[in-house]
């Protein structure tokens, strides 16, 4: 099975405003890369700036703390991709909802992976907020956030 791809016209919608849809490109472009094909050199050159803040607790501060983080999870998990089912946009916000999977047979396998819904804000067409909330769906997975959940790796607000 090929990686995801966000497919951002079957997922649009019509009562989005010219910025809202442009914001939710632009994170379909971040997710992309990031997520699905892992091509970290394009996230770098395109969106690190300084303003980015990180809330998810166990993820490093920064774009380059969220792609090294990223990078090591598909050290383990090379076969790891994210499945967009829902795009929510207002205003400066935008929300996936999204199944998550380490393993290409997974995919599109409700019973695996994680389900994950992120939050990312915009200004001025840069990212420079993200949250995330992370149902693990599978024994070993749950195990796995337990083991990871722990650690702080920033001390950004959780809102």
């Amino acid at each position: 099975m090929d990686k995801p791809q966000i497919n951002f016209e079957a997922l649009k919608q019509k009562h989005w405003s010219e910025e809202e849809a442009k914001n939710v490109d632009t994170i379909a472009d971040f997710v992309q890369h990031l997520m699905n094909d892992h091509n970290f050199d394009y996230v770098l050159e395109h969106f690190d700036n300084s303003k980015y803040v990180q809330h998810n607790r166990n993820l490093p501060d920064g774009v380059q703390g969220l792609v090294s983080y990223v990078k090591t999870f598909v050290k383990s998990f090379p076969e790891y991709s994210y499945d967009v089912k829902h795009i929510i946009a207002s205003k400066d916000m935008v929300v996936f909802h999204s199944h998550a999977t380490t393993k290409a047979k997974n995919r599109g396998n409700e019973k695996k992976g994680f389900i994950i819904t992120d939050t990312w804000k915009l200004e001025n067409g840069e990212i420079v907020e993200h949250w995330d909330a992370i149902q693990p769906l599978n024994a070993f997975f749950r195990l796995y956030v337990w083991l990871v959940g722990g650690k702080v790796r920033n001390s950004n607000g959780l809102f």
